[in-house]
Order: structure tokens, then sequence, then C-alpha cells
């Protein structure tokens, strides 16, 4: 059971209603994190803005799930893992194999790879790169700008993390366990 209300779709109110029509409406389903998150509209509002505005980057969306599992791998996150593995594999077209080879830092892609590499730096060291990571993230074929998006979708992975760690949400994803 979790530990923050989850608030349904059919009874918010306000901008809380709001944000849980647009989530139902543009995923065909209102998963509990969000549901979760909807008791604060403003940390609803801002996970919904920070997912969206980083899904319009660079990156492209099997570099960004392969990010968010191996963050929710490093985090213990069995909430994100379980999601991550269920839209890694269902629409953002990664194979099981290349799902479970991302949750430890594993990718053929070089892309991929390098920005594994990078996301496993930032989460062990909470950001405090040395500048041979950036050189070798470089090196590996990063621009700066995908090094600033794999920043942006470390961040974005250990915020929902913490969250759903801190509310222990309710899996409603088939469950994967780290």
């Amino acid at each position: 059971m979790s530990r923050l209300a989850l608030i349904q779709p059919g009874t918010a109110t306000g901008k809380a209603a709001d944000l849980l029509t647009g989530v139902q409406k543009a995923l065909g389903v209102t998963p509990n994190m969000t549901k979760a998150m909807a008791n604060s509209p403003a940390v609803l509002k801002a996970y919904l803005d920070f997912s969206g505005a980083l899904a319009g980057g660079a990156l492209p969306a099997a570099v960004r799930e392969r990010i968010a599992l191996v963050v929710a791998q490093e985090n213990g996150c069995d909430y994100c893992l379980s999601a991550h593995t269920y839209i890694g594999t269902n629409l953002a077209g990664l194979s099981a194999e290349e799902a479970e080879a991302a949750r430890h830092g594993s990718a053929s892609d070089a892309q991929a790879q390098a920005a594994l590499v990078l996301a496993v730096a930032l989460v062990r060291t909470r950001g405090d790169l040395e500048d041979s990571d950036l050189k070798a993230a470089r090196e590996a074929g990063l621009s700066d700008g995908e090094i600033a998006e794999v920043v942006g979708h470390v961040a974005l992975n250990v915020f929902t993390n913490y969250f759903n760690k801190t509310a222990q949400t309710e899996i409603d994803w088939p469950l994967v366990q780290h």
C-alpha cells in the first residue's frame, strides 16, 4: 500500500483533476506514480513538464529508457524498474535482453553505451564528475547537447526514484525487482 494517497482521477478536483485528465489522455492510463504526485499538483506538473521537455530532445526514446533503467537499478527503485522495463520493451523498441543489459550499464549501440556510462558516473558521484568523464563521453560520440540531456534524464529519474521510494508507490506495471 502506498504511503501517500493515490488521488483518483474521478474524485480529483482543481489543478490535480486537470493534470490527471491530461495524463489519462496522453497515456491511456493513469499510473499510480502520477496519482501519488497529484497530492501536490505542483509536483505532478513539474514532473510532466520536465519529462515532456526532455522527450523533445536529441536522445532517442530507446536511449532515454536505457538511462531510466540504469538509474532505477542504481537507486534500487522497483517501481521505476517495472515502469521503464514495460515502456522500454513495449513502446521504445528495446528487446528484453537490451532492457536487462541497460540495467547493468551495458548497450551494444555506441551512443547508448556512452550515455549509460555517463549516467552511472553521474549517479555514483552525485554529479561530481571528473574532466575525464566528460572527455570519455565526448570521445564516445556524445555532443555537449547530448551530455546535457543525459544529465537532465538522470535528474528526472533520480526525482521519480526518490519520489516512488518515499511514497512506496504501489507497482501497477509488470513487476521487475532490483
